[in-house]
């Protein structure tokens, strides 16, 4: 393959891995694809943002900012399959069921919801809904483009864990897609200018007050994962994703959403 073939190759793996759009026959997968293909996480969450900003800004046209945004979230959750929800619900399950981390591994895998699952849930998609809809008390447009930074930047923020920290699940039995494991410098480099454009959108303050936030949102997963279970799994970076998208909504709210 030709270099602007290899990173093309690349990004519909990212795609395919985080969304269900089909990819194209041609695509090669194997473990270090996929591994590379880490680099392209934050672009992918920039086309589900902009894919679901643009359910939202039609059905403006229709119904009120509030009911849109229930269809620029269902329009999200449709495109994952609910990947991360399902990320955030497992982990739930397994840091508030599990008293030894085999017991906290072996309850993430499990498919069956617990309580700690459904009410994680519940609360997210809550929150998530009434900070976009106080978001659209300042400017109903101004959700559109919370969308495409919320989606860019949790992602970043969640593939960004690979470089890190230390992967504590490989059992074939779990219930996870394959997972990136290994993340190099040119990998991280890539993720975080992608993650660096969408900041282009923002004021200087706005764009350095979001990444410090999100930086101690890490920097506090981190530690609570590597305190629980030794490192990540597949389902803690589910709820990375989870968590620091609401945490973007909250600071841009914070913010006053002035744009």
């Amino acid at each position: 393959m030709r270099p602007w073939q290899q990173q093309l190759n690349l990004f519909f793996i990212a795609m395919g891995f985080f969304t269900r759009i089909p990819m194209p026959k041609w695509i090669e997968v194997d473990a270090d694809k996929l591994n590379k293909a880490s680099r392209y996480f934050g672009v992918v969450g920039s086309l589900i943002g902009a894919l679901s900003a643009l359910v939202y800004s039609v059905m403006l046209y229709w119904v009120s900012p509030t009911i849109a945004i229930v269809f620029a979230m269902i329009s999200s959750v449709f495109l994952t399959g609910g990947f991360h929800e399902d990320g955030l619900a497992d982990t739930a399950d397994g840091l508030g069921g599990g008293w030894t981390v085999e017991a906290k591994l072996n309850i993430m895998k499990d498919s069956r919801l617990g309580s700690y699952g459904a009410l994680a849930l519940v609360l997210a998609l809550l929150l998530k809904w009434q900070l976009l809809s106080e978001l659209a008390l300042f400017d109903p447009s101004s959700v559109s483009l919370a969308l495409i930074l919320g989606h860019t930047l949790s992602r970043v923020t969640a593939a960004s864990f690979i470089f890190s920290e230390q992967y504590v699940s490989d059992d074939a039995s779990s219930k996870s897609k394959p997972l990136a494991m290994h993340q190099g410098v040119n990998e991280l480099s890539v993720l975080l200018a992608s993650g660096a454009v969408v900041l282009l959108l923002l004021t200087f303050i706005q764009a350095v007050v979001i990444v410090i936030g999100l930086c101690i949102v890490r920097f506090g997963l981190a530690r609570l994962f590597s305190k629980q279970i030794g490192g990540y799994t597949g389902d803690t970076l589910g709820a990375a994703q989870q968590v620091a998208e609401l945490a973007c909504y909250l600071l841009l709210l914070i913010l006053g959403a002035s744009w």
